[in-house]
């Protein structure tokens, strides 16, 4: 430890002792050697060489310097941290240094002889400095003139190591690394204390789980894996000693650095096998069939981040909801280094039933090598947990492989790139407006085929501006029109009726409800506010369009999305993360919205897809000339959004004149692909749940119509009034 060059007792002789240079190195290790007098940790009677002057340099150090033992400030070493479902099985790890600490008792009894053997043979024996080691390195470097050789203990080593790992910033990581003697003295200080707390085993566990093999393991757990695919307790003499020969100089004998780099990792295991024959430890016999051995390098990858993950989407949702929440640490900065760095246990709401039901919809219906992506997000309603993020396209950075590097079922926040035109879901918003402003299921009126505003003032945003469009025509997409009520209207997406809608119960309104709901644009902008808001012009991601239905689904409670339940750090010190609640609608007013919205599924878009066998409600959603396509659902127990669209870009890339999952569509509505994957993926994820129903219309509030009935069908207390049928106009099916 001595010399500056860290190295052990058998390390090759440097340069020969060359006059001036040998007197600098000798006036610098008697310093040292002084320092060792005055600490009283060297025997009387051990013969030091002396050259010139340098007797008296040690006298003169020894008045100088009062070395004491110093306590060694010991952070936890920074450790992966493993990410479980809900069910308790892991499903990612997250680490920027790899680490697996284990116990002593974890590892081989050979790879403890090994490492012993060759960093500090009489490590059982010595106290924080090895005297013979020290004495003959400094022998030594008197000959080469240098500091070519170092008498550095297991413990100094270990010591070296904490300060190393305890370093942020690069000015702290050189000068964990000087070449100082002043730097040897603190780390002798240390490695005193250490000896004093800690016994001879719980020093050399420190030291194997603390120290650097190469190839990107850290501690002697995730080297046996990494290089040999077994965990530290199964290796063998050939492996230990292979690990051992390692840590000496792991990033010149790092086997990933090529073929030069692994044969000397070969001639450093050949080199401790012979040490460990040497000490008695093996046979001569055990040595040179250990020899024959090849290197035998694995290169077992190391698992960790959202590529190695089953569930990479998710998986990357988790990691930046981590990294952005204050809950987790005061900046990025530190939220980041707890994620990577701080062993913790994650608990979160992935149902893997639930995401296997989500994977296999999607697969059916679309294949990962077409133009166009599905995607959806499975959501609880009275939690926000979510239970399940998929993809038709699979997560990486390969583009000859067809991988997605962004997290193409989230917001920007999450790893997203902006997401798609919601299209009619956002119709749903505009009649939760009506009903909180007191309209019933059958109230209605006339509207066209086109549908116009009358003047600028028709629409007004929140802030106050004048943005009605009366210069454009908006129409429905096979045109038609009649009398429309909120179920009429809403069963079969009418474009022109919801425009008129929103036009009386207020843009600004409804823009207010869908944020109640978590409505936000999935890039992070603001939302767009114009007469068109009701057709879903918003870019959305399925994570916030199946949170706002799932919180109609809870009985208008709105929860914030949420992934993570519970999060254990290396003390074991659990902390529980609670769903946050808070009640959006009226639970009369959600419930009646759930009324309307269950006969899309049986009476409107989605009939010719039909139900799930248990009550489920929902929208459909194509935005103009089907640039994309959507569906959100829900029962009381669970909600989905899923929504098709070309990354490529959709306004460029439309949904006409497509080959899908194997099949040619003329053109793709929201019935057409992303119903059917909800329907697939509810059948499934639902398969043994008992059915929850949805609570009754208050018929007493909404039931029947108001002032706004059919005009020769004055029947304002009734639910379903007798001909409905009659006034629904089968040609328009969805909004553009």
């Amino acid at each position: 430890m001595f010399s500056l060059g860290e190295q052990g007792p058998d390390h090759e002789l440097g340069e020969r002792y060359e006059g001036t240079p040998a007197r600098r190195a000798l006036t610098g290790v008697a310093r040292l050697a002084a320092a060792a007098v005055a600490a009283g940790v060297l025997v009387a009677g051990l013969a030091l060489p002396v050259v010139g002057g340098g007797g008296a340099a040690v006298v003169q150090a020894s008045d100088e310097l009062n070395l004491k033992p110093a306590d060694l400030v010991e952070p936890p070493l920074a450790e992966k941290t493993t990410v479980l479902d809900a069910k308790g099985k892991p499903i990612a790890q997250f680490w920027d240094v790899y680490r697996e600490v284990v116990s002593l008792d974890a590892v081989a009894e050979v790879m403890k002889t090994a490492i012993v053997s060759i960093e500090d043979y009489r490590f059982y024996q010595h106290g924080a400095i090895d005297l013979e080691g020290t004495a003959r390195a400094l022998a030594r470097n008197l000959q080469s003139g240098g500091v070519s050789q170092g008498g550095s203990s297991i413990t100094q080593q270990y010591v070296k190591q904490v300060l190393l790992n305890a370093a942020v910033t690069d000015k702290e990581k050189k000068k964990a690394l000087e070449a100082s003697y002043a730097r040897k003295l603190n780390e002798l200080r240390f490695a005193m204390a250490v000896e004093q707390k800690y016994t001879k085993d719980e020093i050399l566990e420190k030291y194997l789980n603390i120290a650097y093999f190469g190839a990107g393991a850290n501690g002697v757990e995730a080297a046996a894996k990494r290089f040999f695919g077994v965990h530290a307790s199964h290796l063998n003499l050939w492996q230990a000693a292979t690990l051992a020969g390692a840590v000496q100089l792991p990033t010149a004998t790092d086997p990933e650095g090529g073929k030069k780099n692994r044969q000397r990792l070969l001639e450093r295991r050949n080199t401790v096998l012979d040490r460990m024959a040497q000490l008695g430890k093996i046979t001569p016999a055990q040595a040179a069939e250990a020899k024959s051995k090849k290197l035998g390098y694995k290169g077992t990858p190391l698992p960790g981040n959202c590529t190695a993950s089953p569930y990479p989407y998710f998986c990357v949702y988790l990691r930046e909801e981590f990294l952005r929440n204050p809950a987790f640490g005061k900046t990025e900065e530190d939220r980041a280094r707890l994620l990577y760095r701080g062993g913790l246990t994650i608990k979160s709401t992935l149902d893997p039933r639930m995401q296997a039901a989500a994977e296999k919809a999607i697969e059916k219906h679309v294949y990962a090598t077409d133009g166009p992506v599905a995607s959806e997000a499975l959501l609880q309603p009275g939690t926000g947990a979510i239970k399940a993020m998929a993809a038709s396209r699979p997560y990486g950075t390969s583009a000859r492989k067809g991988e997605m590097s962004y997290n193409i079922v989230a917001d920007t926040a999450h790893g997203g790139i902006g997401g798609l035109q919601a299209g009619s879901t956002f119709k749903t918003f505009t009649l939760i407006t009506a009903l909180k402003q007191g309209m019933k299921i059958n109230d209605g009126f006339t509207v066209g085929s086109g549908f116009r505003a009358a003047g600028y003032g028709d629409f007004k945003n929140c802030a106050g501006g004048r943005i009605g469009d009366p210069t454009h025509t908006i129409t429905n997409d096979e045109g038609g029109g009649g009398f429309k009520t909120l179920q009429t209207g809403t069963w079969n997406s009418v474009n022109t009726f919801f425009l008129e809608l929103e036009r009386r119960v207020g843009l600004c309104p409804t823009v207010q409800t869908a944020k109640s709901l978590g409505i936000k644009r999935a890039d992070g902008a603001p939302l767009k506010e114009f007469e068109t808001f009701t057709l879903g012009i918003n870019e959305m991601d399925p994570v916030t369009v199946a949170n706002a239905y799932a919180a109609i689904a809870a009985h208008g409670k709105y929860c914030a999305p949420m992934v993570i339940t519970q999060v254990t750090d290396q003390a074991g010190k659990v902390t529980d993360h609670s769903p946050r609640c808070r009640q959006a609608l009226e639970p009369a007013i959600a419930d009646a919205t759930a009324h309307i919205l269950s006969g899309v599924l049986t009476k409107g878009t989605m009939r010719a897809v039909g139900g799930i066998g248990r009550d489920a409600a929902g929208k459909t959603g194509t935005n103009d000339d089907q640039a994309s396509a959507w569906f959100a659902g829900f029962t009381p127990d669970l909600a989905a959004a899923v929504s098709l669209g070309d990354p490529r870009g959709a306004i460029a890339h439309k949904l006409n004149g497509v080959t899908i999952g194997g099949r040619y569509f003329g053109a793709v509505f929201g019935a057409t692909i992303p119903g059917p994957i909800w329907k697939d993926t509810f059948l499934a994820a639902l398969k043994g749940v008992d059915p929850t129903p949805f609570t009754p219309l208050d018929t007493a509030r909404f039931g029947g119509c108001g002032a706004e009935c059919l005009p020769d069908r004055p029947t304002p207390d009734e639910d379903t009034p007798p001909g409905d049928a009659v006034v629904v106009t089968p040609g328009v099916t969805e909004s553009r």
